[in-house]
Order: structure tokens, then C-alpha cells, then sequence
């Protein structure tokens, strides 16, 4: 294949409706693509976002970050489903009062069929779980408050 052969795919490639061609040869391989994929057309974006039944999410991010330094937030290290213990039949990891060390399984966070647990990074007592058993947790999200000990 010469310049003059690649010059006329090019422009064949212009006059017509193909976007992509690609050719092989003894001694070649030519792989040609027209452009951008044309963008698919976005609705237009809400001016205010609906309103989802999240309790107390606002007040739990303003809670974290004003918070005094004897507080420490265990939070999701992942999106999943939240579970405070290993079946339903049994008692929970923790609840309310109760005191941690470093490194104890406060829950389970399921993603995607694997079951994770998630431990204590500090010592301490637990003053409050945000989340319900069975509910979908996002990343990052607190879900339980600790008075560091």
C-alpha cells in the first residue's frame, strides 16, 4: 500500500457514511476511524434535586464535620447492604453503650454477595448506629458514632 492508496480510503472514507474502516495485509495493517462518536442527547438537568426519604443525612454530614475531637465516625469503606450481625437469629456486633476496641467487627457490609466486615479503627464507645439493619449504605457514609475512650 502506497500514499496514493492510503489518500483515496481517506477520501472514500469522507464521501461516505463509514465511520470506522480497518485493513489487513501481507506486510500492513490499517485501522481508520472517522471523528467522534456523536454524543447521545442529555435531558436537561434538574434545577434542584428530588427529594429522597434519607433520614437525617444532611444532619449526619454536618454532625461529622462539626463534631468535637472525642468523636470519631466509623464510616462505609464501600457501597453495599449494612448488617449489625452475622444472621438474623443472632445478636448484634454492637449496639448503643456498648464499647469497642481497635480492630473489633462492629458489622457486615454486603457487596456484591460478599459478605465484609467492618472493624472498629479506634477504641471507644458507641454512642449512636445510623443505620438500620438490612439498608443500603453508600460509600463514605457514617455509620456509627464513637466517644473515644
Amino acid at each position: 500500500m502506497n500514499i496514493q492508496d492510503l489518500q483515496e480510503i481517506i477520501k472514500l472514507m469522507e464521501d461516505s457514511d463509514l465511520s470506522e474502516l480497518s485493513l489487513e495485509g501481507e506486510n500492513f495493517k490499517l485501522s481508520l476511524k472517522r471523528g467522534a462518536q456523536p454524543l447521545a442527547v442529555l435531558p436537561k438537568p434538574l434545577t434542584s434535586m428530588p427529594s429522597l426519604d434519607v433520614p437525617n443525612q444532611k444532619q449526619e454530614v454536618n454532625a461529622c464535620a462539626s463534631e468535637d475531637k472525642n468523636v470519631h465516625w466509623i464510616k462505609a469503606p464501600m457501597v453495599g447492604t449494612f448488617y449489625s450481625s452475622v444472621s438474623p437469629e443472632s445478636s448484634p456486633f454492637v449496639g448503643k453503650g456498648d464499647r469497642v476496641t481497635e480492630g473489633s467487627v462492629v458489622c457486615i457490609l454486603e457487596a456484591m454477595k460478599v459478605m465484609n466486615e467492618i472493624h472498629a479503627e479506634c477504641s471507644g464507645e458507641i454512642l449512636d448506629i445510623l443505620v438500620e439493619n438490612g439498608a443500603p449504605v453508600e460509600y463514605g457514609q457514617a455509620l456509627f458514632k464513637v466517644k473515644l475512650i
